[in-house]
């Protein structure tokens, strides 16, 4: 297959994202994309190029101080008639133009386009980061090659509609369950109805007053949640089980072990069993490298409302930082577009941050 990323295509962040929209690249369908990649690194003399899966690395090695990691993964949620690209005034719209293919272009643009940067860069496109964390690129290439992710410093460059968000929230999913008795719903008195019982789960809930924490200048704002909750046997029995799957999203002080403790106190009581648990990430201003890239960006920076794989490599001790052109609130929404003005400022600061 023809390769759509052109020379010319490659020298401008606009068109290269919309080249990389326009090749669907599906969570655990990206070969394609990556093919198309790792093809044009390959062919960049001052890169050395490794591949993983449908993670593609490409790095300098330039004797520099540092390194910095730039990383964006390649794959969108699913295509909701948002496919191809299409460029409204100055809109371009499709699935992944937030989130986050014009994070990838700034990397890809910047690998080809920069061959002596003021540091060494390492440039990540990896796969599968919107499912399962067992899929990541990023999870898989640190048990393969966790040399691969050496670095005094990273950006993903996930949609912040061009500000920085530093760290990120730590994200848990547990059950909640409440069990009874059966018995048939004609003689009720006879059972003990465990969906009545979880009315108590979810006054807990409504009640739940989340804390609002400020680290280092930039603020965390906790949320608990019920997402999902399923009971019942049959339309005549009463039922003996019912689960409530709730998620909390806690600040970066808190450490997995101690975010387990909170849910637990607040579901005192009733059996909890937590099915998912990702750590957040601190900050990681205080890096050189950081200090330098909030200067050429010029605002201050907020914290993370979300889980993002800064995470990562806050837990291999290197700070990361998220910054992109996408707007978050656009993520996976069908009408997902990002401005064409904005991607041009961020690929500017980007390269005003990394040229020598």
């Amino acid at each position: 297959m023809v390769n759509p990323l052109t020379p010319d295509v490659l020298a401008d962040p606009v068109a290269l994202t919309r080249a990389l929209v326009d090749v669907e690249s599906v969570s655990l369908n990206e070969k394609e994309l990556a093919d198309h990649v790792e093809e044009v690194l390959r062919a960049v003399p001052h890169l050395t190029v490794q591949r993983l899966g449908n993670t593609v690395m490409a790095r300098t090695d330039l004797g520099r101080s540092q390194r910095v990691v730039l990383a964006g993964h390649l794959d969108t949620v699913p295509i909701n008639n948002n496919f191809p690209s299409t460029i409204r005034d100055d809109l371009m719209y499709g699935c992944g133009t937030s989130d986050m293919k014009s994070g990838v272009a700034y990397a890809l643009h910047l690998a080809v386009t920069l061959p002596d940067p003021r540091y060494d860069l390492t440039y990540f496109f990896y796969e599968a980061e919107e499912i399962e964390s067992r899929y990541n690129g990023l999870h898989l290439v640190a048990q393969a090659h966790p040399d691969w992710l050496t670095a005094d410093f990273a950006v993903l460059l996930e949609p912040t509609y061009g500000v920085v968000e530093a760290g990120c929230q730590g994200t848990m999913r547990a059950i909640v369950s409440t069990t009874g008795r059966r018995a048939h719903s004609a003689r009720s008195w006879h059972g003990v109805n465990a969906i009545h019982a979880a009315a108590e789960v979810l006054n807990r809930l409504v009640a739940y007053q989340a804390r609002t924490v400020a680290i280092d200048g930039c603020t965390y704002r906790e949320g608990m949640n019920a997402v999902r909750i399923g009971g019942g046997v049959a339309g005549n029995v009463v039922p003996d089980r019912c689960d409530v799957e709730v998620n909390f999203r806690f600040a970066p002080d808190r450490t997995p072990e101690q975010a387990q403790e909170h849910i637990r106190e607040v579901f005192d009581g009733f059996d909890v069993v937590v099915t998912d648990l990702a750590p957040g990430a601190l900050p990681g201003l205080t890096a050189e490298p950081a200090l330098e890239f909030l200067a050429a960006v010029g605002e201050a920076p907020v914290g993370k409302l979300g889980w993002t794989d800064v995470a990562r490599f806050a837990a291999l001790g290197i700070p990361a930082l998220n910054f992109g052109p996408g707007d978050p609130n656009l993520a996976h929404h069908p009408d997902e577009h990002v401005e064409i003005a904005k991607l041009r400022d961020g690929a500017a600061t980007l390269h005003r941050w990394l040229a020598s």
